[in-house]
């Protein structure tokens, strides 16, 4: 799984796979050379679960992508120009949720942590939930509606100082959240089915089927629309997903029950590695049982992250875009963001640069 996220962060293929993690990872030391061969055997076939919390890299960036069309024109004038930023960048929370503190509990929240009716008497506000429980509990169940609040203050705050490479930061970072909250995967603490025998089953949801049924989906979703109650509306995102929970993990038990342990998985090639994962005939019965869940999530978050963009730009007061439009990350940013995503990796690996001595 390790060795996998490896090569889904750096986006490589199978003739890659060796240089790729040799280059990036490896110093000449015999330490860090026991581990490169430690992690070469996994390198030839991997088992297709993503690390727990991730909608697939591919979903979030389609969500944010598709977000952009939802907008009006005044915002459009900025958001086109830089969709490929947006798309490209939806995964950045995923790519630095093992190296940076308090990054990972913005993805999900535990509900069950919290007992019967937890998410209607959780506190709406991070201030109010604090007081209650405590920073280390809530971090400890995940923070997800409440990151969304954050954020959507940060980007109000983009918005309001006209700083076109904050806002297209912290707007792609705000999407992430916003998809996570709708997965229902990411409000219990059997996130992956492992306490039900069902491990594999999140990147089953999140990726796997809509790698195979996206095309079918209607993922148009309409004109972004003004959102009054920031925190209601995030708490009501984490709500709906939680309800869907329950057929998640039945109805794959019962797709399991029906077909034949053989027939469940099957390995196929992409880019020349091999995968086991979850054959097409299972999917199917998996997807036909769902009945469209998977579109309904993907679309309640293209349309919420829409309405937040929106909101955003409304509660700073609607600023002039356009002059914006022209903004282009020169050379000196790019390099910083490419050192910056590479500092995220050594800090979860915790090996030195190449170029130290």
């Amino acid at each position: 799984m390790l060795a996998k996220y490896i090569l889904q962060y750096l986006n490589l293929k199978s003739n890659q796979i060796i240089f790729g993690i040799r280059t990036w990872f490896i110093p000449e030391t015999g330490t860090v050379k026991s581990f490169f061969f430690m992690i070469l055997p996994l390198c030839f076939v991997f088992f297709a679960v993503k690390p727990p919390g991730l909608w697939g890299f591919w979903a979030h960036q389609r969500i944010n992508r598709l977000a952009v069309f939802s907008l009006p024109p005044e915002m459009q004038v900025f958001f086109k120009k830089h969709i490929d930023y947006l798309t490209e960048n939806a995964v950045n929370p995923d790519r630095r949720r093992y190296a940076i503190a308090g990054e990972a509990p913005r993805h999900y929240i535990d509900t069950e942590a919290y007992g019967d009716s937890a998410l209607y008497k959780l506190p709406l506000f991070w201030n109010e939930a604090v007081k209650k429980f405590g920073e280390d509990t809530l971090a400890l169940n995940g923070t997800v509606p409440w990151a969304i609040q954050h954020y959507k203050s940060q980007l109000t705050e983009a918005f309001r100082q006209r700083n076109a490479q904050r806002i297209l930061r912290v707007a792609a970072d705000l999407g992430h959240y916003i998809a996570d909250a709708n997965v229902p995967l990411h409000t219990t603490r059997n996130y992956n089915g492992q306490y039900t025998g069902q491990e594999g089953i999140h990147a089953f949801w999140e990726t796997r089927l809509p790698e195979l049924y996206a095309e079918e989906y209607d993922m148009f979703v309409g004109r972004a629309v003004y959102e009054e109650r920031i925190a209601l509306r995030a708490w009501r995102a984490v709500r709906q997903a939680n309800a869907a929970l329950d057929s998640v993990l039945r109805f794959e038990a019962e797709v399991s029950k029906q077909m034949k342990p053989e027939l469940k998985y099957t390995l196929e090639d992409r880019n020349g590695v091999i995968f086991k994962t979850y054959s097409r005939e299972f999917s199917q019965k998996y997807h036909q049982l769902l009945n469209r869940q998977v579109e309904r999530q993907m679309r309640a978050s293209v349309k919420m992250v829409a309405d937040f963009w929106f909101t955003c730009w409304v509660d700073a007061g609607q600023p002039d875009l356009g002059p914006l439009a022209s903004f282009s990350r020169n050379e000196s940013v790019k390099v910083e963001e490419e050192t910056e995503k590479r500092s995220w990796l050594q800090r979860l690996f915790n090996v030195r640069p190449e170029n130290e001595n």
